[in-house]
């Protein structure tokens, strides 16, 4: 059977955004599996990931798989790891928020022995979207952010499917600008 997961980082709501944008909740429904690299900010988001995730009306429950990140407090950290790892459909993850500066990632997470025997890393903390391939082989996704963009032209998530052990095409989402809210003046990136 196959699994569609919905890959998100560094929400920070309601810091950044009141709510998750409507394209994100859209996702949510849609997603077997929800995985949240961290930096929720308020547990109000879990709460209410986890009561759409568990809603009657879909065709089945959804799974929530997060960590907590920097930006969370004592609530998010308690109820929350700092590294999650869990099977999907066969595929071994990893879950964190922060792996470090960029250059030296894929070595770094190679030698980490938090994400040995993972398959895939995926991680947030940096707002900016990254699919690589470890030299052994390993993962790593990094969603973006749906609500902070930060200096990168558009918010963003990420979507995939998971069937028998095997990742499928990691598909990387631009979100519509919220209103009031353009893309980068030509420059400033």
């Amino acid at each position: 059977m196959a699994s569609r997961l919905l890959l998100l980082a560094d929400t920070h709501v309601p810091r950044r955004a009141r709510d998750l944008p409507p394209a994100v909740w859209a996702e949510v429904d849609r997603a077997d599996v929800v995985v949240h690299a961290g930096d929720w900010v308020e547990p109000s988001l879990l709460d209410a990931l986890l009561a759409r995730l568990a809603d009657t009306a879909r065709e089945r429950p959804g799974r929530l798989i997060g960590v907590h990140g920097n930006n969370d407090g004592a609530e998010l950290r308690r109820r929350l790891p700092e590294v999650a790892r869990a099977d999907v459909e066969g595929l071994a993850l990893a879950v964190v928020h922060e792996t470090g500066e960029a250059r030296g990632r894929e070595v770094r997470c190679d030698a980490d022995p938090r994400f040995a025997g993972a398959d895939v890393l995926i991680f947030g903390h940096s707002h900016i979207p990254w699919d690589t391939t470890t030299p052994r082989g390993l993962r790593l996704l990094n969603p973006g952010s749906p609500t902070d963009r930060r200096r990168q032209p558009a918010c963003t998530l990420m979507t995939v499917v998971v069937e028998g052990g095997r990742l499928g095409e990691v598909r990387t989402h631009r979100l519509p600008a919220p209103p009031g809210r353009g893309t980068p003046a030509a420059g400033s990136r």
